[in-house]
């Protein structure tokens, strides 16, 4: 039955996504598979389930398919409908099963769910199901020939779907006409009606479910059709009245259960046999009231079709991957597909228990007897073949998925123990000599830092540790792990810490090094270019008047420029110290401090040529603007000439540059005396 529903629903899913584009003057599709993988259609189908506007990619490779996709199940999520094991790799690469999942969901959210709402609200139900069969066993109460007990087999005559429509639209055919059809015509006669009467798309085919075991996916979709537009009132003892059918009858809630999702979880509960699942003493009582050979048979088929499928789902299960991420999403899907057996395996139960029941009330012919015990032998064969392999596959699943964790934590504890030493070693290396050097250390630094940005891929998949805890192990099967895993939490963020903290002091030192190798070197350029100007003032001609006017100027230029390097020169001295103390290195202090010698010795003797220089530019100047007559006597300058004030302006400029150049503070007095004469 598996492949034919999957056909059915196709057909019909596709039917029902092309009625919503009708709405919206979207382009309808023809293969639901192929159109949907490149995801424009599908958020096409959420704008107008969601009415909103979605962005779809341009392109038409299979990334841009891949966002479309991600971006749908995106907008599912926001909008709270369940999805359980898609991923957007399945939509993209046309798996069957998973889209027609994937639209079922979104069928159930906006087509079911969304239309029951109020009145689940009203009645204060949580089971659609429930609600819906309710309402139809109330429609087709009056109608003798009409007994829905499912949504499989109580569809496959037409009767049940004439008896809704003709319950609400008496005038438009005549029942008894409709009786003497056969199932097809009935079905066709219906979706005609609903077509003409309540603008209902036909999105069955007859043939689809005139058959022994119609889908149910399918016919809930097109009843809840039917629901939306017609009254919807639904009494309490419509729905006391589904509550209290035999169990093989009870709509199973629709709710899956708890999803694996802590690191460290209790086993969910396993599929047990047959022989352990039993009823209470009431509940067997109102069974037996309600066992007939039909029911039973219809309810053998549901549970053997459900069970067909759940075969094949484990059949298609993946061989156990070697890598631990894939057996994570492995272990996470299968234990879903558990969590399903756990919750079916009531109904196995009750199929077997009915069929005791018949053969207890002794109503069967010895063929009959022999026949339920031969399908009663074969459920009870194949439900235990499929739980035990499924149990095989969950501990394979976790003994695969602790081993590879289990070398998840050795590959770490040995990478941080060759870390650990690696770092002891950078930490008794000799200090850097030179800046070259230094950054040679840098280099080797950012290499640990790279090491540990790729180590941190793997960290980050330990904190997604599965680890399973049975009944029988307890807590003290995850105190070893727990200890592991803090110790190397500790061992992890302590390297962490260090790489860091040495990356904040290699880029400090760096940078105050670098600023005073090249602070140094502007002051060096500096010197040289004082002292190549001092070089010309004294190779020039001092028998010149206006080329010693110009001497003058360039010395008191220079005077000035000196008075304010003076600072920078000790500030370099100040940043020297800063660094050899940063640096802790005897080799790179001795260099740091031989170089300071130099600016030091460089700008002495700076002073003592700009001193000579000016003495000699004086003597010179005097000789020439006072012919000779100069005496010159411990610091005093006698004049035996009249001078005019032009002179004596030049004069006093000379002498103080000469002066300022020879002391370090300036001079108490320059005492001129004049020739009265």
């Amino acid at each position: 039955y598996t492949d034919e529903h999957d056909a059915v629903q196709k057909k019909t899913f596709t039917k029902w996504i092309n009625a919503q584009f009708s709405k919206t003057g979207k382009t309808s599709i023809k293969d639901m598979f192929s159109d949907l993988r490149d995801g424009r259609k599908l958020l096409d189908l959420l704008e107008g389930l969601t009415g909103t506007v979605l962005t779809k990619e341009r392109g038409s490779t299979r990334v841009h398919s891949l966002n479309n996709v991600n971006k749908v199940l995106q907008v599912l999520h926001q909008n709270n409908v369940d999805l359980v094991n898609i991923g957007g790799t399945d939509i993209v690469d046309g798996n069957h099963k998973l889209t027609l999942g994937l639209i079922w969901s979104i069928i159930l959210h906006w087509q079911v769910k969304d239309v029951m709402k109020d009145i689940m609200s009203n009645l204060q139900q949580t089971n659609s199901e429930k609600i819906l069969l309710s309402w139809v066993r109330q429609c087709t109460r009056s109608y003798p020939e009409v007994n829905v007990l499912n949504f499989t087999t109580s569809w496959s005559d037409g009767l049940a779907l004439n008896g809704i429509l003709h319950h609400f639209r008496p005038n438009a055919f005549s029942w008894d006409q409709v009786v003497k059809l056969s199932p097809v015509e009935r079905l066709d006669h219906a979706f005609t009606v609903a077509k003409d009467q309540l603008a209902i798309e036909r999105l069955l085919d007859p043939e689809d479910v005139a058959v022994q075991l119609p889908d149910k996916k399918s016919i809930i979709m097109y009843i809840t059709s039917l629901f939306a537009v017609l009254p919807k009132d639904v009494s309490m003892e419509a729905i006391r009245e589904v509550e209290t059918l035999p169990r093989k009858y009870k709509v199973e809630a629709e709710d899956s259960g708890p999803r694996l999702s802590a690191q460290v979880k209790r086993s969910s509960p396993r599929p047990e046999t047959p022989s352990t699942l039993t009823e209470t003493e009431g509940e067997m009582e109102g069974s037996l009231l309600e066992v007939d050979l039909y029911s039973y048979q219809t309810t053998l088929e549901e549970v053997l079709t459900w069970l067909l499928s759940a075969e094949d789902a484990l059949h298609i299960q993946d061989e156990v991957s070697d890598d631990v991420e894939e057996v994570k999403e492995q272990f996470h899907t299968h234990e879903a597909f558990m969590m399903e057996l756990t919750a079916h395996q009531s109904s196995v139960g009750n199929v077997l228990q009915a069929g005791n029941q018949l053969i207890a009330q002794g109503n069967l012919t010895e063929e009959e007897e022999e026949e339920i015990r031969e399908q009663m032998s074969l459920l009870n064969s194949r439900w235990e073949n499929l739980r035990v392999a499924s149990m095989d596959r969950q501990a394979r699943l976790h003994e695969v998925l602790m081993d590879l964790q289990q070398q998840q934590l050795q590959q770490l504890s040995d990478w941080l123990t060759q870390t650990e030493e690696r770092i002891r070693r950078i930490e008794i290396e000799p200090a850097a000599k030179d800046l070259e050097i230094y950054k040679e250390m840098i280099e080797q630094h950012k290499e640990l830092q790279n090491d540990l940005e790729a180590e941190q891929v793997k960290v980050n998949s330990l904190t997604h540790m599965v680890v399973v805890v049975d009944e029988n192990s307890g807590e003290s099967a995850t105190a070893a792990l727990e200890e592991q895993l803090q110790s190397l939490g500790e061992r992890w963020a302590a390297v962490c810490r260090w790489t860091e903290e040495r990356w904040h002091k290699l880029q400090e030192v760096f940078m105050v090094w670098q600023q005073l190798i090249s602070d140094q070197g502007l002051f060096k350029e500096w010197l040289t270019e004082k002292e190549e100007a001092l070089s010309e003032v004294q190779t020039s001609n001092f028998k010149d008047s206006s080329e010693m006017n110009t001497n003058v100027r360039q010395l008191a230029i220079l005077k000035e420029d000196m008075e304010k390097k003076r600072r920078t020169l000790d500030k370099l001295s100040d940043a020297g110290q800063d660094v050899i103390v940063l640096l802790q290195s005897a080799e790179a202090g001795a260099k740091i401090e031989a170089d300071t010698e130099e600016l030091a010795h460089r700008w002495d003797n700076l002073v003592q040529k700009l001193e000579d220089c000016s003495f000699q530019v004086c003597v010179a100047y005097s000789h020439i603007m006072c012919k000779g007559r100069i005496i010159y006597c411990s610091g005093f300058a006698l004049l035996p000439c009249p001078l005019s004030s032009h002179l004596l302006s030049v004069l006093l400029t000379v002498w103080m540059t000469v002066w300022l150049s020879r002391v370090e503070t300036k001079p108490e007095c320059i005492l001129i005396l004049f020739n009265q004469c």
